[in-house]
């Protein structure tokens, strides 16, 4: 068990977040063999998903049949996918040099529910790198090899993933490249920078505007003299390109060959609504097609009932393809308003490309709000359809669990103590892509307070690494 000292000074020390602070737990959270073995097929799921995501969405693109042995040709995938994108971003995703290009990292977000993991995103440009690493290394000495990525496995997984991308050159120099609207996560990167040059790696933590075009690659100025970047980590969403001032120059390096970036700036791959797209009661060939066995069955179970609430008219005595209302079909997403609270056990948020997208910030949970903030939120999501859909997703309460928890007393002057509190978990473990496989690195859990219906990294969370037990 690490004490309440110990944790604050390495965290006063090093601080990984901007002005963002957390509650603190002696233990790491523990996770079972099988849980821990489970995380591993998750991993490989979700690569898989990702391989035929690009396949749906390049097929739909071309208008081309979707399926082996069946006609099914489905034009409106993409037309989902590209809504609200500009042209030129669109048109890069479906360059052919960016086929089979997928994110370096991949960080699904599961809730522990009372049936075992619910996976409510899958985040491909996630925070939480560097504080995972950072968090890794200091429960290593209190909780042993148990760890989940012990040692220095996130840190060097990462790397490993990026210099991947570029095989011909043996240290290739790499920018983690941070936009202002991101900026609260830059701590946790250049920390993570500053190992990696612990390491004699060339890899360095900017801003968007440090880099600037020479010769139609990408440079930087270090100390006085001109560096040219290979490899580009973007942390940022590409909804933010249109307020980044060297937006172009990276497009132009890349076009030219000079820089790779990782992920790559393919927005379909950032959308909330591919999860809806797996359900779609049309696409269940496709994804039978597409996806190995294990994978398709693991992601049927994990996966909450997800629908896209696209507003276009429907033909007299058509109906929707989403949840009941008092028992019937919906003509109208409107309808949804008239839901009772057992009803509204659902989840609206929005799908992508938006400065609401990450975080909880867009997130309505209708049985948690009134009516007339149901209300509210539909209205919004329609209103917002023409260039942002939105996603409705069934709602998959986490369970109660208890895990110890360092508290302040009343008193002045007493110790800080630690005691098992209930609450509720949210698992996000990370995966890094090498060669066409994922490798399982770490595991951050947020572990919030039981009233807490959306699970985030509040201030009243405990943001905690995970162990292997028993």
């Amino acid at each position: 068990m690490l004490s309440y000292d110990t944790i604050n000074s390495a965290l006063s020390a090093q601080p990984l977040f901007e002005a963002k602070t957390w509650q603190l737990s002696p233990e790491a959270w523990p996770l079972t063999p099988e849980q821990a073995a489970q995380l591993d097929h998750i991993g490989a799921a979700c690569l898989e998903f990702h391989q035929a995501l690009e396949t749906l969405y390049l097929r739909s693109a071309a208008d081309k049949n979707l399926l082996r042995n069946k006609p099914l040709v489905a034009p409106w995938i993409a037309e989902y996918l590209d809504r609200g994108k500009p042209a030129g971003l669109v048109q890069h995703a479906r360059e052919g040099r960016q086929r089979g290009v997928f994110p370096t990292v991949l960080r699904p977000d599961l809730l522990l529910t009372e049936h075992g993991f619910a996976l409510t995103e899958l985040d491909s440009v996630p925070g939480g790198i560097g504080l995972t690493a950072f968090l890794n290394r200091l429960y290593e000495g209190a909780d042993g090899a148990g760890i989940v990525g012990h040692g220095d496995r996130m840190i060097e997984g990462f790397y490993e993933s990026l210099v991947a991308l570029m095989p011909q050159k043996a240290t290739p120099l790499i920018a983690l490249l941070v936009s202002d609207e991101a900026s609260t996560y830059r701590p946790e990167m250049q920390w993570l920078a500053g190992e990696l040059q612990k390491r004699g790696r060339r890899v360095f933590c900017l801003r968007p505007d440090d880099v600037f075009p020479l010769g139609g690659a990408l440079f930087f100025d270090a100390g006085g003299t001109p560096e040219k970047i290979d490899i580009i980590y973007r942390f940022f969403e590409l909804f933010d390109l249109g307020g980044i001032r060297t937006a172009p120059y990276l497009f132009e390096a890349w076009g030219n060959g000079e820089v790779v970036i990782a992920p790559p700036m393919r927005h379909f791959q950032e959308e909330k609504l591919a999860l809806a797209l797996f359900h779609h009661h049309r696409l269940q060939d496709f994804w039978a097609e597409n996806l190995s066995g294990r994978s398709l069955k693991l992601l049927r179970q994990l996966i909450p009932v997800s629908w896209v609430m696209d507003p276009a008219p429907l033909p007299p005595g058509a109906v929707l393809d989403g949840p009941r209302v008092g028992g019937r079909a919906l003509a109208d997403w409107s309808q949804l308003a008239a839901a009772s609270q057992k009803e509204r056990d659902l989840i609206l948020k929005i799908s992508g490309f938006h400065e609401t997208a990450w975080g909880a910030r867009s997130v309505v949970l209708g049985s948690d709000c009134s009516r007339e903030e149901w209300q509210a939120g539909i209205d919004h999501a329609l209103r917002l359809a023409p260039t942002n859909l939105h996603v409705l997703q069934e709602y998959q309460k986490p369970r109660r669990v208890q895990h110890p928890v360092y508290r302040h007393p009343p008193g002045a002057g007493l110790p800080v103590t630690a005691a098992a509190e209930a609450g509720r978990l949210r698992l996000c473990p990370y995966f890094f892509v090498v060669g066409g496989k994922t490798r399982l690195a770490g595991a951050l859990a947020t572990f919030c307070p039981p009233d807490k219906k959306i699970i985030h990294g509040m201030q009243d969370a405990v943001l905690l690494p995970c162990r292997i037990v028993g």
